[in-house]
């Protein structure tokens, strides 16, 4: 726990940042985990309704020093390192040639994009961005309770409150996607509807689909459009377009580290990543790897009123068929959505058990506070 402790003593004698946590890694891992689970959705409640301003201002008068002082850009993506492997570092690497370098990482609550919890605390994730050469990590959304969209607008929102110059995202090349490179490239923005992807400026129709990752820039460069004229933003970052490495599998890296076989992903995550990996885990992966709370599932679905946490469809046909046994029983009362990780978002936000009416408060002001998950003492 040194470490740890000397990076909160130097954080806040130098900025004078609130919000900043050292968690001690003992006792029970489920019982850990629970309690921050619940701390964060206090905190999204308290925070769809106040605003930490100080946090923020002080955070932004750091950058403009550091930007002043070096002359340099601010670099900002976001990325769930879920681990974090080569693929994200070669994109990191990238993007440090340009700047200062932000990662927002999205932690609370615990619960990917996929809906499902991350493979490790945000903590950890944050000491292994460190690790690898990011330069601040800070806490983005609770990226499992939200669509994409919601997700995308609260990114933006973030990216423009703090100031972002470049945004690097990684990419697969094709020609569509060469098509949207040159659009963005030359100022333009990109409309994203079902099988009809276009130009805003030009009105070009580009294609009906995109790989993920491709649609996933497309929909930054949509929202960040939408988000400019509704505000009158004003904000045009520079994005920094980074071709994916072949031959790297989240999935895969995710199921070696479950079986705790770290050996079988040297060649596909830095070794800093791995390292962090057995500093938490002393060997025992299981002691660090986040778990559902499924007691607290059931009990949500079985006992309350769900059209407060889901959509009302869906809380008609979970009410209509309980009592429920098992978690695996909810997956398959779910209707299918039109995303493919429809089920499990829903599945967390039974879990989370937060009003759907304070996570839309909670977007509209977002982000409510910059809370530091971890920071490179050199750039001090």
């Amino acid at each position: 726990m040194g470490p740890y402790k000397t990076i909160t003593i130097l954080l806040y004698k130098y900025y004078g940042l609130m919000y900043i946590y050292t968690l001690p890694y003992w006792g029970s891992m489920k019982d850990r985990a629970l309690k921050n689970f619940l701390r964060d959705i206090e905190e999204i409640i308290k925070y769809s309704s106040e605003k930490d301003e100080k946090s923020i201002e002080k955070f932004k008068k750091i950058l403009m020093e550091i930007k002043e002082e070096k002359g340099i850009n601010i670099v900002a993506d976001y990325t769930e390192y879920n681990p974090l492997h080569l693929g994200h570092k070669h994109c990191l690497n990238r993007g440090k040639k340009k700047g200062l370098f932000i990662s927002v990482l999205p932690g609370p609550l615990e619960r990917s994009g996929r809906g499902i919890p991350y493979l490790v605390d945000r903590y950890i994730r944050a000491e292994m961005a460190i690790r690898a050469g990011v330069d601040i990590v800070v806490e983005g959304p609770p990226m499992g309770i939200m669509g994409s969209g919601q997700y995308m607008k609260c990114i933006v929102k973030m990216f423009h409150t703090i100031g972002v110059d470049v945004i690097p995202r990684g990419y697969i090349r094709d020609s569509k996607m060469e098509k949207i490179v040159d659009l963005i490239n030359k100022g333009y923005h990109i409309s994203v509807k079902p099988y009809n992807i276009s130009c805003i400026e030009t009105g070009e129709f580009i294609c009906e689909k995109l790989e993920t990752d491709n649609y996933v820039i497309a929909s930054l460069s949509n929202t960040i459009y939408k988000l400019n004229k509704k505000y009158n933003l004003n904000f045009n970052p520079k994005f920094l377009f980074v071709e994916r490495l072949e031959g790297i599998s989240g999935s895969k890296i995710r199921e070696w580290i479950f079986k705790g076989k770290f050996q079988e992903i040297g060649d596909m995550v830095p070794e800093t990543t791995l390292e962090v990996l057995e500093k938490y885990s002393g060997g025992d992966i299981e002691s660090i790897i986040l778990r559902r709370f499924e007691d607290r599932i059931l009990e949500t679905v079985n006992e309350y009123p769900l059209e407060k946490y889901v959509p009302k469809h869906i809380a008609e046909i979970l009410e209509k068929n309980r009592p429920y046994k098992s978690v695996e029983e909810i997956r398959k009362t779910i209707p299918q959505g039109f995303s493919k990780h429809f089920k499990e978002r829903i599945v967390s936000m039974l879990e989370c058990r937060i009003e759907r009416d304070i996570i839309s408060e909670y977007i509209k002001n977002y982000p409510p506070k910059i809370k530091i998950l971890s920071i490179n003492q050199d750039i001090l």
